[in-house]
């Protein structure tokens, strides 16, 4: 069973997108980029795959299908994540 695994990864990395977005308008480039909007997609990702991984835990019966979704969105969390990263590397580079 992955979803343990999943839950555990997916709640490190919203807590990496979520210290992406402050830092991002703490330091006042967030107006300059989309990349804390990118972040934010990031998070809401990741916050779902946490939600999926959990109900895979609590419903035996329909555990299967709650870790396809979690491992799914996870996947889809890190390729955004990866973006918004991407995004504010390239930014400033200028």
């Amino acid at each position: 069973m992955k979803t343990t695994h999943i839950l555990n990864a997916a709640s490190n990395l919203l807590g990496i997108a979520l210290l992406i977005i402050t830092g991002l308008h703490i330091s006042n480039q967030g107006r300059g980029t989309i990349a804390d909007e990118v972040a934010w997609g990031a998070a809401v990702l990741f916050s779902l795959s946490c939600l999926f991984s959990y109900q895979a835990i609590r419903q035996e019966a329909r555990s299967e299908l709650f870790e396809m979704l979690a491992d799914r969105v996870f996947l889809l969390g890190i390729c955004t994540l990866l973006a918004s990263v991407t995004i504010l590397a390239l930014s400033n580079v200028r």
